[in-house]
């Protein structure tokens, strides 16, 4: 397996070097990585098909925040720059028409794994009117609120190709309230609903606020028990 670390240092040049991960796994060889992407709203396919879709990246670039297009996952997400980790495992397929379901299960099994090693315990789901909501989800009751509510914190997406499949998604550290707010801002530019309430984080639910912290366990979480392991610094390489 091969593990990548660190974030180059233009937001294109880190798009380039996760979609390597996806060329290792054609290859025959697992990779993982997991980082602090560079501040942007990132915009699903779902999104991009909207009448309002051009409003919305109007409204990320007035809240700060870079919009971009990502090829997996559905609706847009938020990252700070400084605290939301992004994930991602490739491994190669010997037949795309199966093991969608199996790669969705040691992922999201891998993310409860690191959320309990750090104090908190997910739920599988999400709260109503979630940010990207889909069927694989992590929430957790956030330590702030008096009511206990659970906010959803992690999503998990896919996407397959003939020869290697790659399992992603984001984790919310810390930051609640502007990650919250420019979700709220973006959504509400493209007539989707949000509740800005259901956003959480790590830090909110009573974990780490240290990104590193959190990026050390969701990526040892992935690794497993995965041996042979090398590991490459994106910095370096481009």
């Amino acid at each position: 397996m091969r593990v990548f670390r660190g974030r180059a240092p233009s937001l294109e040049r880190d798009r380039d070097a996760s979609r390597r991960l996806l060329s290792v796994a054609a290859d025959g060889e697992s990779a993982v990585r997991v980082w602090t992407p560079h501040r942007q709203i990132a915009f699903g396919r779902r999104d991009v098909r909207l009448e309002r879709y051009d409003r919305a990246r109007e409204a990320a670039r007035e809240l700060g925040f870079h919009p971009v297009e990502r090829d997996v996952g559905g609706r847009a997400v938020a990252y700070d720059g400084t605290t939301t980790l992004a994930f991602a495992r490739a491994e190669p397929v010997a037949d795309f028409r199966s093991g969608s379901t199996d790669r969705y299960e040691r992922a999201t099994a891998a993310l409860e794994r690191a959320l309990r090693s750090l104090g908190l315990e997910p739920s599988r789901g999400e709260p109503d009117d979630s940010f990207c909501p889909g069927t694989h989800s992590l929430s957790v009751a956030d330590a702030s609120s008096g009511e206990r509510r659970r906010r959803k914190l992690v999503g998990i997406a896919q996407r397959v190709r003939q020869d290697a499949a790659l399992v992603a998604g984001i984790v919310l550290v810390a930051n609640r309230g502007e990650l919250a707010g420019v979700l709220e801002g973006v959504y509400d530019a493209l007539a989707v609903g949000l509740d800005p309430a259901s956003v959480g984080t790590v830090a909110d639910a009573g974990g780490p606020a240290d990104p590193d912290t959190v990026r050390t366990a969701v990526e040892d979480a992935l690794i497993g028990e995965e041996t042979g392991v090398s590991v490459e610094s994106v910095e370096e390489e481009l």
